[in-house]
């Protein structure tokens, strides 16, 4: 099967960016908005995609930053990658496509997002699947030398623009070279669960520099601004309102580090399930049957 046969590429300029998007499946069915995290694109969804197309009308986007969705200069407080302004754009694509309510899925970075998505617009989300994360917030206030050395990361993309962008892009080898230690790990166990139209598109979005700066923007933003908001929706009171499944890989920092299902009960009033599955942090790539299977389970009405 050729590469995501049958789905439409798009470009829909939100309020803040301009969303690169393929879409397609079973039109007539339910919404279904697939999100990607860090250090992917869409072409994450490639293989669960082909599976769920006979069921439900799929939205694949390229988060602002990242793939060939539009990459802006941080603002001074990085609110312009906030999640919320993340969602914002996706809340505009739905709307741009006709779809007022959508059922959603995120992973990694995409799943901070949906979170946010979920808070913000409760009424647009009717339920809410999330791949490897715990709250954001909940996950920098355990800090500890366990998660700082397995997510390093987490604290060197914050540091201040350029140093970490020009540092990983101070050649194409040492952007490939990072790429493929970021895929390669967080209990990944290797390249191999990743098909080659994949990491060539990673490869292709990875390196180029404004998508350097937009995937440190995304981090500073969950550093900061984030936290913020984060901490106003807890003093507020606000949960996930809808019903919510959270999967997340055994051999991954979460399942290591945090209890991921109480977690996310404690910031979700809808019934709340999940479960450990035999992977690393990449699950739909590396599960993606079982990905699938479990979205189609979930997410049917």
């Amino acid at each position: 099967m050729t590469w995501f046969q049958g789905f439409e590429e798009q470009r829909i300029r939100t309020r803040g960016a301009e969303i690169h998007l393929r879409q397609g499946g079973n039109r007539q069915g339910p919404a279904l908005l697939l999100v990607h995290g860090f250090p992917q694109t869409h072409a994450i969804w490639h293989r669960v995609a082909q599976q769920l197309a006979p069921h439900f009308h799929l939205v694949m986007p390229d988060l602002r930053g990242y793939g060939d969705s539009s990459k802006p200069v941080g603002e001074a407080d990085h609110a312009n990658y906030s999640k919320r302004a993340l969602a914002q754009d996706l809340v505009d694509v739905m709307d741009a496509l006709g779809l007022p309510q959508f059922k959603v899925c995120g992973h990694d970075r995409g799943g901070r997002v949906a979170h946010r998505l979920a808070l913000d617009h409760p009424q647009r989300v009717r339920k809410l699947c999330l791949i490897d994360i715990a709250p954001t917030l909940d996950m920098y206030e355990a800090t500890d030398m366990a998660f700082a050395r397995a997510y390093y990361h987490w604290f060197f993309l914050i540091q201040p623009s350029p140093m970490p962008e020009r540092l990983i892009g101070s050649t194409p080898a040492m952007a490939r070279d990072w790429l493929h230690s970021a895929l390669g790990g967080w209990g990944s166990q290797g390249l191999d669960w990743i098909e080659p139209e994949a990491l060539a598109e990673y490869e292709r979005c990875f390196g180029q520099p404004e998508s350097l700066h937009g995937a440190c923007e995304d981090y500073r933003a969950s550093a900061g601004i984030d936290l913020e908001h984060d901490r106003a929706s807890r003093a507020r009171g606000e949960r996930i309102a809808c019903d919510l499944h959270v999967l997340w890989g055994e051999r991954g920092v979460v399942n290591r580090l945090f209890q991921p299902l109480a977690l996310w009960q404690a910031q979700c009033a809808g019934t709340v399930t999940g479960q450990a599955v035999a992977a690393g942090h990449f699950i739909p790539e590396e599960k993606h049957a079982l990905t699938a299977q479990t979205l189609l389970d979930f997410f049917q009405p």
